[in-house]
């Protein structure tokens, strides 16, 4: 019996332990980041313009 109860605590502390890397994403309370895409003026070497979008979050 006792044997049963060390092998499920194992297998639960073990599946909680993946369980947690995979929420590390998320934002807790409903907080989710304002992005909003920037356009960026810039010249090559040549002088040429050369236009990046750049994303942008805060």
């Amino acid at each position: 019996m006792r044997k049963i109860i060390v092998s499920a605590t194992v297998a639960l502390v073990a599946a909680v332990s993946f369980a947690a890397p995979s929420q590390a994403g998320s934002y807790s309370y409903g907080y989710e980041p304002a992005c909003f895409i920037k356009k960026v003026k810039a010249y090559d070497y040549y002088g040429n313009v050369v236009i990046k979008k750049i994303r942008v979050c805060h």
